[in-house]
């Protein structure tokens, strides 16, 4: 198995570069594992494939204002500072361009240009490590949500109108830097019709970092090293999910973070109580305890995400949907159209 096994060709315009509206008017592609049947929906059809007693599993982590503009002390250097995660107080692990310019020791000064009262904040680089993540000290970081932004994929240029839309219904705990996208899909309306069919509902939280948009550039995806991600799962949760498998009702995953902390929550294929750093890199061969179905969008060659799906459904399937959806003009990635995978 190697990393270019897991590339393919997309044409530009097939980048979603905003977000339609309502959010459940995407369209929804159904791949079924068992027959490699492929059915062409809307999202809102969606309500169809599930029975009263099924479990949606959601992640409900919240993009914070993890893009943060600046300058270099004492120059008109311009720099981006990306949030990955908060080590202690004012000390996080982030991503800095221009990254070559930007050494240990380098002072940085932030403003917002939308605070009229130019409160502004410091910030010191103290190490680099691997894959270019930076340690930086904050003069203080509770400053870090007033002059941030929520930040972007790279593949999207086109400016978000309203943030909100780039965060999910239910979105509660802060902490991703990346949206959940496969739950950008929902609607308050179509929870609504869900829970009134019978389906239940359970609320995990995984922050999505470093690994959502960076690719595998190792030649053999089992020397890539994840980023790890922290995750909660409640002992009430992992109670439902029991009981749902118990009797044998299916746990349907919401997007590829929340299958994620499902497997990394499983043990003798039972759900537990969890709570820490998940670093569970799934590929094909990965036998799933949890999860029998999921939702998830269409992802980035050479990616985690892409190799999850592909652990789950079968490479050449996926594959296969990949080239039908190219072919009925899907959109793809963040703000693009929807996959179930039965």
């Amino acid at each position: 198995m190697n990393t270019s096994d897991f590339d393919y060709h997309l044409p530009p315009e097939l980048i979603a570069q905003i977000p339609v509206e309502p959010r459940d008017s995407s369209r929804l592609m159904v791949l079924h594992r068992s027959d490699g049947y492929i059915e062409h929906h809307g999202f809102c059809e969606i309500i169809n494939y599930f029975q009263k007693g099924d479990t949606m599993v959601f992640n409900n982590s919240r993009v914070i204002p993890a893009r943060i503009l600046g300058e270099k002390s004492g120059t008109e250097t311009r720099v981006e500072v990306l949030l990955l995660r908060r080590l202690d107080k004012d000390i996080w692990e982030t991503l800095v361009r221009p990254s070559r310019r930007v050494a240990p020791g380098t002072k940085i000064t932030m403003t917002s240009r939308y605070d009229t009262t130019d409160e502004g904040m410091n910030a010191e680089v103290l190490e680099q490590s691997e894959g270019g993540i930076k340690k930086v000290r904050f003069s203080d970081d509770s400053l870090l949500e007033k002059l941030g932004q929520v930040p972007l994929p790279p593949y999207i240029s086109t400016p978000l109108a309203d943030s909100e839309r780039y965060q999910t219904v239910y979105a509660q705990i802060d902490g991703s830097v990346a949206a959940p996208t496969a739950g950008l899909h929902f609607t308050s309306r179509l929870l609504s019709e869900l829970q009134n069919r019978g389906v239940r509902f359970a609320f995990v939280t995984l922050h999505i970092g470093l690994d959502t948009f960076r690719p595998v550039r190792v030649d053999d995806p089992n020397q890539h090293v994840i980023h790890s991600e922290y995750g909660e799962l409640s002992a009430e949760v992992a109670t439902l999910l029991n009981r749902t498998k118990e009797e044998g009702r299916r746990v349907i995953a919401i997007g590829t973070s929340t299958v994620r902390l499902l497997e990394a929550a499983a043990k003798a294929d039972a759900i537990q109580p969890f709570a820490g750093w998940v670093d569970l890199f799934i590929l094909p061969g990965y036998r799933f305890s949890i999860t029998d179905a999921m939702v998830t969008n269409f992802h980035l060659p050479r990616s985690t995400l892409l190799m999850l799906v592909s652990a789950f459904a079968g490479k050449d399937l996926v594959f296969q949907a990949y080239e039908a959806a190219k072919s009925f003009g899907y959109r793809f990635y963040s703000f693009g159209d929807a996959m179930l995978i039965l």
